[in-house]
């Protein structure tokens, strides 16, 4: 059978779903979880810093560096999840992922230094890696196109819900169970993973172009031609850009907050959860936005946004308007997240597709990395207010990016 007889009759197998079913639903609940998840275990660990450098005599830089060493770790899980999921299945490996990290996690519990710490973090990291692409490929796959970005919202939201309780059970729990206790928690996962594998199913879409994998690896199909090559670099930016801003505001937020303001661990839990809040909120705005408009000028605003509110934020001295601009800033910081998975869904074909949004985002998150690392170095030399204003200067790369690089692809049919 020639590659377009095997193409043609893969989609005759596949009919693309025209509403929201009880799988798509589990698909969403099943990522959600997984990446909510994570979000809880990134947090913590920015709120803990402070405590573990304190038992192990670590620098501020080698404190920093276990933040860029599990989102490394993730880069590289990403690329080797996302290519065995689009060989083998997306719930399979998507439970593989889940229990890789929560092990590992727990493991950092153990730690007795600096470097095994650091090896606990990075393995931890590639299960995390593996975690977002997978989900949001399960989910794109499983919702029809008029609605596929608000599902990637919803799936993004997991995140917040997980980093926004780790915001209000830290203060809780620190100061009685320890960083030690707060990692165990981390093993918990594994037990929710066995639910998930059992609850879910393969998209349809997945289980009919399975039968007719292409020769390249999933890896090359991202590089495949010159269009896709700039799709690549468009997204490696976007991804890159969104990350760094994240991280650097977020893992910084509670000692920025503490050393300008004086707020205790449970004041800064306070503004940061408010924060967390404003980026749930344009998360799901954004999914819906982007269903009516389309992906472009959703992205478009929200980086605006972004880069006007970073400026703002660093320069509020009221703690009133602290706390709205927060709000404000984290609407538009973060509440991209709630695209990049449609819209990498929709520039990707099934055997790439895991693989494209772990690669690419996770590349991104491997650049955000270093964004604790220089907001760091930048509020050491020149202050936090200068450190977080300086990230406005990011969004204009992103702007340039979208434009240049992105099509619009609102409402198309997953290939």
């Amino acid at each position: 059978m020639s590659d377009n007889q095997a193409a043609t009759a893969g989609s005759m197998r596949f009919s693309a779903p025209t509403e929201v079913d009880d799988k798509a639903r589990k698909a969403v609940w099943g990522a959600a979880i997984g990446y909510a998840m994570d979000g809880f275990d990134l947090l913590i660990l920015g709120f803990m810093l402070k405590a573990i450098s304190t038992e192990l005599a670590l620098s501020q830089g080698q404190a920093a560096s276990l933040v860029t060493a599990t989102l490394v770790g993730a880069v590289l899980g990403g690329i080797g999840f996302g290519m065995l999921s689009d060989r083998i299945g997306r719930v399979r490996v998507l439970t593989w992922t889940i229990v890789l990290f929560a092990v590992f996690t727990g493991l950092c519990a153990l730690a007795q230094g600096y470097w095994d710490l650091l090896i606990y973090r990075t393995i931890a990291g590639l299960g995390l890696g593996g975690e977002f692409g997978i989900g949001m490929a399960l989910v794109a796959e499983a919702w029809p196109a008029s609605k596929r970005a608000r599902a990637s919202s919803y799936v993004g939201l997991g995140w917040q819900a997980g980093v926004l309780a780790a915001a209000l059970v830290t203060p809780l729990l620190l100061p009685s169970i320890g960083w030690r206790g707060m990692f165990a928690l981390g093993i918990l996962p594994a037990v929710v993973a066995y639910f998930i594998r059992h609850s879910l199913h393969e998209p349809d879409v997945f289980v009919a172009r399975a039968q007719d994998k292409p020769k390249e690896s999933a890896l090359h199909l991202l590089v495949k031609d010159w269009d896709t090559t700039k799709l690549s670099l468009g997204m490696v930016i976007l991804c890159s850009v969104q990350n760094f801003g994240y991280y650097g505001v977020m893992i910084w937020l509670p000692n920025y907050l503490s050393t300008r303001f004086g707020f205790a661990l449970t004041q800064s839990a306070l503004w940061t959860a408010v924060t967390i809040g404003g980026m749930a909120l344009g998360i799901f705005a954004f999914g819906h936005i982007a269903d009516r408009i389309g992906r472009r000028p959703a992205f478009f605003a929200y980086m605006i946004g972004a880069a006007v509110m970073v400026l703002v934020y660093s320069r509020l001295t009221d703690p009133t308007a602290l706390l709205i601009g927060g709000a404000v800033m984290g609407f538009f910081v973060n509440g991209m997240l709630g695209g990049y998975g449609a819209l990498m869904s929709e520039l990707y074909p099934t055997a790439a597709r895991a693989t494209a949004q772990n690669v690419l985002f996770n590349i991104g998150r491997g650049v955000g990395g270093f964004g604790p690392v220089v907001v760091g170095a930048l509020a050491a030399t020149h202050g936090f207010e200068f450190a977080i204003a300086a990230l406005a200067a990011l969004y204009i790369l992103d702007l340039l990016a979208m434009w240049f690089l992105i099509p619009e692809r609102r409402g198309a049919e997953l290939t």
